[in-house]
C-alpha cells in the first residue's frame, strides 16, 4: 500500500515504504549535473519534502534563484559555493548550509573536483517554485 493511501485514523494501515531507487532529474546549469531524487514530487509524490543526491562537475554553475522553499544541503565531497545577496559562502565536505525561502541564491562548484551533496527542500522542490533568474 502506498503511503498516500494510508489513513491516519487507522494506524494498522501504516507501514514503512521502501524507496527502491531514485528518479534521475534534469538539472539546470551550464554543464550536466546528476540529480537523483529519492523523495519528492516526482519519485514519491511528496509535496512537503524533497531529498536528492547531487553530483556536480567542476565549473558547474546554475542560474540564480529565489525559491519558495527552505533548502538544507550537506556536502559529502568537494566544495559547493553558495552566492547570496551579501556575498558568498564556500561549503566544504563535512559541512552543511541552510538557505531560506525567499532569499536570492546561486549554487556553483568552481573547484577542480566538483562536488557531491545531499539537498533537502521544505516544501518539496518544484520547477514552478524555484524562480530562476532569466538567462
Amino acid at each position: 500500500m502506498a503511503r498516500a493511501d494510508c489513513d491516519p485514523r487507522y494506524p494498522e494501515t501504516r507501514m514503512p515504504e521502501l524507496i527502491a531507487a531514485p528518479t534521475r532529474i534534469t538539472a539546470a546549469g551550464n554543464k550536466p549535473k546528476l540529480i537523483d531524487e529519492y523523495v519528492g514530487r516526482v519519485t514519491t509524490g511528496a509535496h512537503n519534502i524533497s531529498i536528492a543526491h547531487m553530483r556536480s562537475p567542476a565549473g558547474w554553475v546554475e542560474p540564480g534563484q529565489r525559491p519558495e522553499f527552505d533548502e538544507y544541503t550537506v556536502v559529502l565531497r568537494g566544495m559547493l559555493k553558495v552566492e547570496h545577496e551579501n556575498g558568498a559562502i564556500e561549503v566544504m565536505a563535512g559541512q552543511a548550509i541552510h538557505t531560506l525561502a525567499g532569499e536570492w541564491i546561486r549554487y556553483s562548484t568552481p573547484g577542480t573536483d566538483g562536488a557531491e551533496y545531499i539537498a533537502v527542500c521544505l516544501p518539496a522542490f518544484a520547477p514552478a517554485t524555484v524562480h530562476r533568474d532569466a538567462d
